[in-house]
């Protein structure tokens, strides 16, 4: 006897005769005879008395097809398929209709879902019609009933839905080293060793490029100048060899002489060896800045998979102290600011400098010049961003001034945001490590839920109550995601799973990646901090200290569940503040359904990015990062802080300076600068006006509008989503 029915969606609900009875009373309505009471009674209980304890909804609907069929109303058969192939079409109309506008290139919040990605071009099409097509496939078969619920309930988004079935982590930071030393094979070729400074820019690019394929994040080298510093030296003794060449003498001994710094400087004056060292200088800096000019094109031209999406890459750098590695970082630093192709800004690598007191942040220190220069490039280029090893969260008790390779011993980020350093099964490092997955919640809809409790205390209590609930649904989800992911063979990973992530070396290709994935992160985010504090109090976290605390009181009790979950479930559980870039509308468009607009919480388009103060609160930098900055200890698996400035930056890097000093003193983890950047693409001219129309210097109106989306760069707001681009308009400047 049939006691549950599985539901399409996956959902297990009991048996209801009634449903049978309607379905083939409907179809003999549509006949001339029209209803046999006494034939829909016998089929419908021929089928419940006869079926098995649980069966699904088309195993039902199969069987009272054939009950029909064998009937004397073949008639009625006929007009219930036809009713079954309409109940069809219509649930695949939603996807016929997500299909054309992809196919017509329409501009709406799914063709731009990802400003990184043209959706509008043949491979972006492709990759839009997977996407959506896979999404339904994760919801009916890969996700518990539990998690799924949640989903469409609102509470969670589980961030690259689209990839769950490739069993696909997110990002890595790639351990360049063992590329450059050993070579690897990507493809039908192999790469061998690095032996000048051109190639290893080149596996750099190819090192990223590559596994950007395999992974479904963003891919970053967490030291950048350390990495490359060695193929200085070897193309300076490169060039030594050459003029011995051409001069027919023996330099042998310079090959290894000491050099203060890499830079570039007439032979006017210079004799014997100092001019031989100074020339073969000249051509090693003209050989890195080429380098590091083809890292950058590369970066921004080289589509790594379909969407024609370049990789979303970052470099870290700024510690190396050591003639090479400077020689490096000016270079980069160099040729960003002069900017790719015919002098625009290139939108990535996402380029990070790491600030750390005693090398690279104050007057005295060996790269404080390098990094006033950063400051420069960010003033007209928006990056580098500036990563703060002081934070206290941000130090490693092994880091030794005097170690040459310290930088194992620095955190690096990513993308967005995305931070990976503390591990409960291994090494405390960035290096190898990355993000497996993520989850935001939406803790706006939590608090709109309590908004009806009129007692303070009661209404906070229910919203920590719901709060917990969902989150034991997030680290469950999180949880079946890792098991599914565990069992993936290394060679379906083909590069990272055999040089890049830590352990990785010892996996044979037939063996899963269980062993070694624990060394990565869980990410629980959370969305709408500002909304939810309104929702609660009536005021944000930035204009009222109760919500302030009420805030941190939030994001602290998502810090310390994350920790049990880590135990429970043994994983590196952390708490995320996420980059809302396509989510940013969607949870706020349901909530608006749902609830209705209510003032400060569901009348704009978007919520506010994790725990920032709403983009449209005018406040000083300095009151800005002393809100946010205790959220950044809590938010280990990632998150950032902005400023908004006015004016021409470039002409001001001084003021980039002024907000490091404010990470600085505020312990403040990771954080950029927002300003505005106009360039013509016709003639090349540049200026900060807020609505460029026609450039002044040739009339086109061809103007190049540079923002920053979330983490990164996006040249045009025409592939920005309604919801990102109602946060644009509603930004204000700090000041």
């Amino acid at each position: 006897m049939i006691q549950t029915i599985i539901k399409r969606d996956g959902r297990i609900v009991g048996f209801n005769e009634e449903k049978i009875m309607a379905a083939i009373r409907k179809a003999m309505l549509q006949t001339e005879k029209g209803e046999d009471e006494s034939l829909i009674r016998k089929i419908t209980d021929r089928i419940a008395c006869n079926g098995r304890e649980q069966m699904s909804v088309e195993e039902i609907q199969d069987w009272v097809e054939m009950e029909l069929m064998k009937s004397p109303r073949k008639e009625v058969a006929k007009k219930y398929i036809a009713y079954r192939d309409q109940r069809s079409i219509a649930r695949k109309a939603k996807t016929r209709d997500v299909f054309l506008d992809i196919i017509n290139a329409k501009s709406n919040d799914i063709t731009r879902e990802n400003a990184n990605m043209n959706a509008d071009t043949p491979a972006g099409m492709m990759m839009k019609f997977a996407s959506e097509t896979t999404k339904p496939f994760v919801d009916d078969y890969l996700l518990s009933q539990e998690s799924r619920e949640a989903v469409r309930r609102g509470y969670i988004h589980i961030h690259d839905k689209d990839y769950y079935p490739t069993k696909s982590l997110t990002c890595v930071q790639h351990p360049l080293d063992k590329i450059l030393n050993n070579g690897f094979c990507a493809g039908h070729g192999e790469a061998r060793p690095a032996k000048r400074i051109e190639t290893a820019s080149i596996l750099g690019c190819i090192s990223m490029e590559t596994v950007q394929n395999e992974m479904h994040g963003g891919q970053a080298i967490p030291a950048f100048d350390f990495y490359l510093a060695p193929y200085v030296r070897l193309s300076y003794i490169e060039e030594v060899k050459v003029l011995e060449k051409f001069m027919d003498a023996d330099y042998s001994h310079l090959y290894n002489a000491p050099i203060d710094d890499y830079l570039y400087k007439e032979l006017d004056g210079l004799t014997g060896d100092e001019r031989i060292k100074q020339q073969a200088i000249n051509r090693t800096v003209r050989r890195v800045h080429q380098s590091m000019e083809a890292f950058i094109h590369n970066m921004n031209a080289i589509h790594s998979r379909g969407g024609n999406q370049v990789v979303f890459s970052s470099i870290n750098y700024g510690t190396d102290t050591s003639a090479e590695g400077r020689c490096i970082i000016r270079e980069i630093l160099i040729s960003t600011y002069q900017g790719v192709g015919n002098g625009s800004t290139a939108i990535f690598p996402i380029q990070i400098w790491k600030k750390k007191r005693g090398v690279s942040y104050l007057p005295t220190d060996r790269n404080y010049d390098l990094y006033r220069y950063a400051c420069k490039v960010t003033a007209r280029r928006f990056f580098p961003n500036f990563l703060n090893l002081d934070a206290t969260f941000n130090q490693h008790e092994l880091w030794r001034a005097d170690d040459p390779q310290r930088y194992k011993y620095e955190v690096a980020t990513m993308g967005c945001r995305t931070r990976v350093f503390e591990n409960r099964f291994g090494e405390k490092t960035s290096i190898g490590r990355g993000n497996l997955s993520f989850t935001t919640i939406n803790i706006v809809r939590l608090a709109i839920e309590c908004m009806s409790i009129e007692n303070k205390e009661e209404r906070i209590n229910a919203f920590f109550a719901k709060l917990d609930e969902v989150l034991e649904t997030t680290a469950r989800q999180l949880n079946d995601r890792f098991n599914f992911q565990k069992t993936t063979m290394a060679k379906q990973f083909p590069l990272l799973m055999s040089m890049l992530w830590v352990g990785s070396e010892n996996l044979k290709p037939t063996d899963t990646i269980e062993s070694v994935i624990n060394q990565g992160t869980l990410g629980i985010g959370f969305i709408g901090l500002a909304e939810c504090l309104i929702a609660l109090t009536g005021k944000h976290h930035g204009e009222d200290a109760a919500a302030q605390e009420l805030g941190l009181r939030i994001v602290t009790y998502m810090r310390d569940r994350a920790n049990e979950f880590s135990e429970r479930y043994h994983h590196n559980f952390s708490v995320l503040a996420t980059p809302a870039e396509g989510l940013s509308g969607k949870f706020t468009a349901k909530d608006k359904k749902e609830f209705g607009i209510i003032k400060g919480v569901t009348d704009k388009e978007y919520y506010t990015n994790s725990n920032h103060v709403p983009v449209y609160y005018h406040c000083s930098p300095k009151h800005k990062a002393e809100v946010e900055a205790p959220y950044h200890d809590l938010t280990r698996g990632g998150h950032i802080f902005y400023v908004e400035i006015d004016g021409d930056a470039t002409h001001n890097p001084d003021a980039i300076m002024d907000i490091v000093d404010l990470m600085d003193k505020y312990n403040i983890g990771y954080g950029s600068v927002n300003h505005n950047r106009n360039r013509c693409m016709d003639c090349g001219y540049e200026d900060a006006q807020e609505s460029l129309e026609v450039c002044p210097n040739c009339n086109s109106t061809h103007i190049d509008r540079l923002q920053r989306i979330t983490g990164y760069l996006v040249g045009a707001t025409d592939r920005w989503n309604h919801a990102k681009l109602a946060e644009l308009h509603d930004r204000v400047v700090h000041k």
